[in-house]
């Protein structure tokens, strides 16, 4: 099965640096995205960081099975993150976001911790595949409210878990099996939090109306698409996101 892959990053229009960081790795299957945080240049070496070890230690430890990959690269980008903080003052407490695919045999092994996010696109429909570890995804858990009453909370930026904040952090995973057709999209917030989910899967179909016979140049628009579509709704954040087709 091959993958078509593409991939951006944009500032925005309202912040000054660029904090988000993006990986695309052909050869290993394994494609990051992270948003970064913290004071001064804290967000965008924390995110370098993340996307920098991560695929590091996923070739060094091929071979172990993909969960305890997964999981292991990410600890151990949170352990270099946390002691990196430690001994450069100006830079204690920042973190960043992780969320990954790992393309092994006929599954998809997908990392997050933080509110990044993965998406699957098939049959035209979509579906989130991470859970967001945030202040108002706890709330929904737990019913407070919905979806819609989410979307308005004033604290729905504020992350319950990140990469490199604390000595410890739990990963989840999950696993999927992949199909010919499947459409795959990591992002930061600045992208899922200005743009539906009805308007990605709507942009999606228009471009991509057969994933099996899409090529090179229709993924680059979608993600062309995607980061414009969120600086006209406003841009308030920085944008990255990277598009998988599988065929």
């Amino acid at each position: 099965m091959g993958l078509i892959a593409s991939g951006n990053t944009d500032i925005g229009k309202k912040r000054k640096t660029n904090q988000d960081s993006f990986f695309i790795g052909p050869e290993s299957k394994l494609y990051v995205v992270a948003d970064g945080m913290g004071g001064h240049n804290g967000g965008d070496i924390a995110s370098q960081m993340a996307v920098d070890i991560l695929p590091k230690y996923v070739e060094k430890n091929i071979d172990m099975e993909p969960i305890p990959l997964i999981i292991g690269s990410i600890k151990e980008s949170n352990r270099s993150i946390k002691n990196f903080g430690e001994t450069h003052p100006e830079l204690v407490g920042m973190g960043t976001t992780i969320v990954c695919f790992f393309f092994k045999g006929q599954n998809i092994y997908i990392g997050n911790v933080g509110d990044s996010r993965a998406y699957l696109v098939n049959q035209k429909r979509i579906y989130q595949l991470s859970k967001d570890h945030s202040l108002v995804q706890e709330k929904l858990n737990y019913g407070v409210y919905d979806r819609e009453q989410a979307a308005r909370d004033p604290q729905k930026n504020v992350l319950v878990r990140t990469v490199g904040f604390e000595e410890n952090v739990e990963v989840d995973v999950f696993v999927y099996k992949v199909n010919r057709g499947d459409i795959f999209l990591c992002c930061s917030d600045g992208l899922h939090g200005k743009v539906s989910d009805e308007d990605i899967v709507f942009l999606i179909n228009k471009i991509i109306p057969n994933p099996i016979a899409a090529t090179q140049n229709d993924a680059d628009l979608v993600i062309s698409g995607l980061i414009s579509q969120a600086n006209e709704n406003g841009g308030q954040d920085n944008i990255t996101a990277i598009l998988i087709i599988a065929q």
